[in-house]
């Protein structure tokens, strides 16, 4: 093996790279042995997406769970959420998806998690299985070789799903599926909501657009179905359906950030608690969990964190910018068809169209997440804290400065040489003053 190469997949949240290159069948075998070595796990769920060599990497995986001791329990094609619920349904004591999420066809990876779904990440062991695995030295499997069943998680999760079902009139929504997990997820919703679907073939190549609604370009399709018919709204997933896009009535984007708030209105009126938001939201998605009876969190980017934050509140629920929305009744973990059921849920009961459950959140003027490249992110922060260290600084995750009638977050990338800059005011022109000055010291040379 290429070590150097293949070190490089080992990410800070799941393990990914190109199939054949960078992820190999002989390194998913010994990934399979390195996950059992290290966790010491016995029951282990698998589930894979629909990219063609998802197959294959099973095949490789299982193996080296299988003889390293671990049994294996195929969950086959699912969607992530179902693959997280899965595991603590069975009383596995690990999982693991095999998917590249958003990526484009040629990219695979393993979404790796303990017990109960506790995810593993870089600081949690990914770095641990990625030191045994390319090293390649397995010790003995304890009691001999573990057994391969398969099992349909699709039933329970379906009635899982519908538990949280509370509509008061018939939903019908247009739904993009981007040929890819989406298509498993939303079964969930069949019998609920009437649904009208773009892209609902399985097609590991995305010959339609990439899947991944955080771009605004991949949701054009959907926006034009939308508005030549008669929806109450529309839905995009993401390659694995662990994050969904929303659009209005109309066809127009719905902030993800206008998403949490919502869905945090939908539960807290049903049951008072802790919720969380991302650090990159609006000042209105704070507001509207406090008018609602809810306990709000400031939570920092990535799900490793989300979830280790929301455990340790008892969180009912968190909404990530990036559109993943996570809910304790799931294991504390991300399920996209919740999302929509909360939001069609609020539709139906309050009588209005999204648009017009949205419009009352639109209180600031707010940016688009902007992405500039930096030689050393590092000084670029400690530039900017000099810089305003007069406000309110919280240093939770990058640098956040919160003045009386504006506030900024900007942080390094994880996986690129970015900083990403986000910003809210009480006014455009405040806006528009503070995004210039801020891009000008980041982007000083």
């Amino acid at each position: 093996m290429d070590q150097v190469h293949m070190a490089g997949i080992f990410k800070a949240y799941d393990i990914r790279g190109i199939f054949g290159q960078d992820l190999t069948e002989a390194l998913a075998l010994n990934i399979g042995r390195a996950l059992v070595t290290f966790l010491k796990c016995r029951k282990v769920v698998v589930g894979q997406d629909m990219r063609p060599h998802s197959e294959l990497l099973f095949q490789a995986l299982s193996r080296g769970l299988l003889e390293q001791g671990a049994d294996v329990i195929r969950l086959g094609l699912c969607s992530t959420p179902m693959s997280y619920f899965a595991n603590g349904k069975l009383g596995a004591a690990a999982g693991i998806m095999i998917t590249a999420s958003h990526n484009p066809a040629q990219w695979n990876g393993f979404k790796l998690c303990r017990e109960q779904a506790i995810p593993i990440s870089g600081d949690t062991g990914i770095k641990d299985i990625e030191r045994l695995a390319l090293g390649g030295q397995f010790p003995p499997a304890l009691s001999g070789p573990g057994t391969l069943t398969t099992y349909d998680i699709l039933p329970e999760y379906s009635a899982h799903v519908a538990r949280r079902a509370a509509l008061q009139r018939p939903i019908s929504i247009a739904v993009d599926f981007a040929n890819a997990m989406g298509i498993m997820e939303a079964k969930t919703l069949n019998g609920l909501i009437a649904m009208d679907p773009l892209y609902d073939t399985f097609d590991g190549s995305f010959p339609h657009h990439e899947a991944n609604p955080l771009k605004t370009e991949t949701l054009q399709d959907l926006q034009t179905k939308v508005r030549a018919g008669n929806y109450d709204f529309g839905i995009a997933f993401d390659g694995d359906a662990d994050r969904v896009g929303f659009v209005d009535e109309k066809g127009d984007i719905v902030p993800m950030d206008m998403i949490t708030a919502l869905i945090a209105q939908s539960i807290l009126k049903k049951e008072k608690g802790a919720i969380l938001y991302d650090l990159r939201s609006s000042w209105s998605v704070r507001e509207v969990i406090l008018e609602n009876g809810g306990i709000p969190h400031m939570c920092r980017v990535g799900h490793a964190f989300i979830k280790q934050q929301m455990r340790a509140v008892k969180a009912i629920f968190a909404g990530e910018l990036s559109g993943h929305y996570y809910f304790r009744d799931n294991y504390y973990t991300e399920s996209a068809s919740m999302a929509v059921l909360c939001i069609a849920n609020l539709v139906s009961q309050l009588k209005q169209p999204l648009s017009e459950l949205v419009r009352p959140l639109r209180r600031y003027a707010k940016s688009p997440e902007i992405n500039s490249p930096v030689a050393d992110p590092p000084a670029v922060l400690r530039r900017l804290k000099d810089q305003y260290r007069p406000g309110q600084v919280l240093e939770l995750d990058g640098l956040s400065v919160e003045f009386a009638d504006w506030w900024f977050n900007v942080r390094a990338s994880n996986t690129e040489p970015f900083v990403r800059l986000n910003l809210e005011a009480k006014s455009q022109a405040l806006l528009d003053q503070h995004q210039a000055e801020l891009l000008e010291i980041i982007r000083a040379k």
